[in-house]
């Protein structure tokens, strides 16, 4: 262990190597694209000032390498669709942020069992516990992204579902004061900015799909599938129901707000249903030592002190 063997060092340097290539690939390709809309939109007619250039951040680099990485067609079809699926239920949205996610997937697997290397090289580790630290972090570094965009993505649906009904209240009101469907949309996207973001979030973007869409339906139906909650999915079909049958909107609404105020009061009995069942453990465990001495503590000390006199 004097040094990294031989098969790690050389894959590192054509990891390098490869990214090197499709970053630069990447950029020169953005670079033309620019360069394409100048032309076309004219911008170019005569004498220009030489445009700054923007300073490409790292993570902007990290960004650039995953979507090379990932136009490269080192993935799959259904599992680049998978991960954009996981990504958009989590509130991320563009390409970017699926780039930035491979990006920093793959650097991560290889960059921390490098650092760990060098962390534990020469601490006395014996072969089986160093190669194990390798491979723990070449599988932390693998893991890590998925872990985080999980938890984004758990805390978004959240957020989602205990917000819904109260956009589905303010949805009513725009609908009794004569908005239609698309503006009342728009309108409650507007105003849950700042009480919820992530509600905000998807009513938002299906209010932007109905404007610039020709298919409403489509529209309320990507509504629905794109977070996978089924509240979602419910006020997606109630909204189309209405469109095609002409049912009054408010009516429809506040009963669907009813519905789901109805659905969180039940899981929330349900949780304190289960509450007994977890206190048990901690009341064996420290309250119900606490009671026997209180109470067979004085008669202990009495037998103690009986047995000792005699």
């Amino acid at each position: 262990m004097n040094g990294l063997p031989l098969p790690l060092l050389g894959s590192i340097a054509l990891f390098f190597v490869v990214a090197s290539f499709l970053l630069m690939r990447a950029i020169d390709q953005e670079e033309k694209v620019k360069a394409r809309l100048t032309r076309v939109t004219g911008l170019d007619s005569g004498p220009q000032l030489e445009p700054r250039r923007e300073k490409l951040r790292p993570l902007d680099l990290v960004a650039k390498f995953g979507t090379a990485l990932a136009k490269s067609g080192i993935l799959s079809d259904a599992t680049r669709a998978q991960l954009e699926q996981t990504i958009n239920q989590a509130g991320l949205r563009g390409s970017r942020v699926f780039g930035m996610f491979i990006g920093s997937k793959v650097l991560l697997m290889l960059t921390l069992p490098v650092l760990t290397y060098f962390l534990i090289h020469g601490r006395g580790f014996a072969p089986t516990g160093f190669y194990a630290c390798i491979g723990g972090a070449f599988a932390a570094g693998m893991l890590a992204p998925d872990f985080i965009i999980k938890q984004m993505r758990g805390t978004h649906l959240k957020k989602v579902e205990r917000g819904l009904p109260d956009a589905l209240d303010m949805m009513v009101i725009c609908a009794q004061a004569g908005l239609g469907l698309e503006n009342a949309i728009e309108r409650v996207a507007q105003e849950f900015i700042y009480a919820n973001q992530a509600v905000a979030l998807e009513l938002g973007i299906c209010a932007s799909e109905m404007r610039i869409g020709s298919d409403r339906r489509q529209a309320l139906l990507a509504l629905g599938e794109r977070t996978g909650l089924e509240v979602m999915r419910r006020l997606a079909g109630t909204l189309i129901q209405t469109m095609q049958f002409g049912t009054p909107l408010s009516q429809a609404l506040r009963s669907l707000a009813s519905e789901m105020r109805q659905d969180n009061l039940t899981k929330f009995e349900e949780k304190a249903a289960r509450l007994p069942v977890f206190l048990t453990l901690p009341m064996i465990v420290f309250i119900l030592p606490c009671v026997f001495i209180v109470v067979g503590g004085p008669a202990g000390l009495q037998i103690v002190k009986t047995l000792g006199g005699h």
